[in-house]
């Protein structure tokens, strides 16, 4: 932190390098929705970009502003309470798991998966319309 003219102290956001970018911005906004914070701060990728925009798409998250080479996202809460109850990664960097069209209206879970298709990250829902399947990303519920 440095301090300016007034003494007070600034908060500066630090990027750290990770080796899976959407994973970690994934986790950030599971740890925020669990401490029930409104924002979350990351460094700006056009995968986590497409990724930001497909949880505004389904209105996990409520707002995306592009700041730079920072992304802020703000999360939705209904009745005081966070939207996501909870995120799991499927395909990590060290297994990747594809999912077909056929897979994917076969099943019947209360939560939303999010894959990487030929037409972006979109949710099982766009997938199974849009007729592509893909690398299931996530599942969040």
């Amino acid at each position: 932190m440095e301090k300016t003219k007034k003494g007070k102290k600034d908060k500066k956001v630090k990027f750290v390098m990770v080796g899976y970018p959407v994973g970690d911005f994934l986790i950030r906004i599971k740890n925020a929705a669990l401490a029930r914070q409104k924002e979350v701060v990351v460094q700006r990728t056009k995968l986590i970009e497409a990724t930001a925009k497909a949880l505004v798409k389904e209105r996990y998250l409520e707002d995306l502003k592009k700041d730079g080479d920072e992304i802020k996202v703000s999360l939705t809460f209904r009745a005081k309470e966070p939207e996501i109850l909870g995120l799991k990664l499927i395909s990590k960097p060290g297994l990747r798991v594809y999912v077909g069209v056929e897979e994917l209206a076969k099943r019947r879970k209360p939560s939303t998966l999010f894959l990487s298709t030929p037409k972006g990250i979109v949710s099982a829902k766009d997938a199974i319309k849009g007729r592509v399947g893909g690398e299931a990303i996530f599942e969040i519920w």
